[in-house]
């Protein structure tokens, strides 16, 4: 019996990664090509080349998205996103949930951002207890008005599902910076610390 639950808990551990991978690939690939939709019905893979294509709603996004960058990107194109950021700002009800979006957006996909600046293990959510979190910016200025103390601006992920979790304000000194990226301390919250991150190595001053 021992045997066979080895061999059904390494099953598992083969075969889960896999099939998940694969679902996930596969709701990507199907969400993306309906994206199709936006082109006339006779313009349809189905409809010119008499067979259906998987993913190709993916090259058609990545099209899109390479199209709309490159317009951006130069002066008539920041113009034209610039007026339409001005008319959308005059939408009661738009404006409020345009801005908060693109203001997250910007600071998750924009080169210059700082989402997620540093990995650093902090007490939460009580004295003793420590979990791994990370350094987003410093506090508003309203905010920062009313700390005394040098305070940061820190998200603690939750597990396994790191887009959810609670944005605290806590003292500098009280976040233990660590070495590890921001990759690798995702991983390692993802996987509920099961895929321990490699030991840093030490140069010849901390030795």
């Amino acid at each position: 019996m021992n045997a066979v639950r080895k061999w059904l808990l390494t099953g598992l551990l083969v075969i889960v990664p896999g099939v998940i991978t694969v679902w996930v690939l596969h709701w990507i690939v199907s969400t993306l090509d309906q994206t199709l939709a936006i082109l006339p019905e006779a313009w349809h893979p189905d409809r010119l080349l008499g067979m259906h294509i998987p993913g190709f709603g993916v090259l058609l996004t990545l099209a899109i998205l390479l199209s709309v960058g490159a317009v951006a990107s130069n002066f008539v194109g920041r113009k034209l996103v610039s007026w339409g950021d001005a008319v959308i700002s005059r939408i009661p009800v738009v404006r409020s949930i345009y801005s908060s979006v693109k203001q997250v957006s910007d600071t998750v996909f924009s080169d210059s951002g700082n989402a997620f600046r540093t990995a650093v293990l902090v007490q939460w959510p009580r004295e003793g207890v420590w979990t791994v979190a990370f350094i987003t910016g410093s506090p508003a200025t309203e905010v920062a008005c009313y700390l005394r103390d040098d305070y940061v601006s820190v998200f603690v992920p939750t597990t396994p599902n790191p887009t959810g979790g609670y944005f605290v304000l806590m003292r500098k000194s009280d976040c233990v910076e660590l070495e590890m990226s921001v990759d690798v301390a995702l991983k390692y919250i993802v996987s509920m610390g099961v895929v321990v991150p490699p030991a840093p190595v030490l140069d010849d001053q901390k030795r």
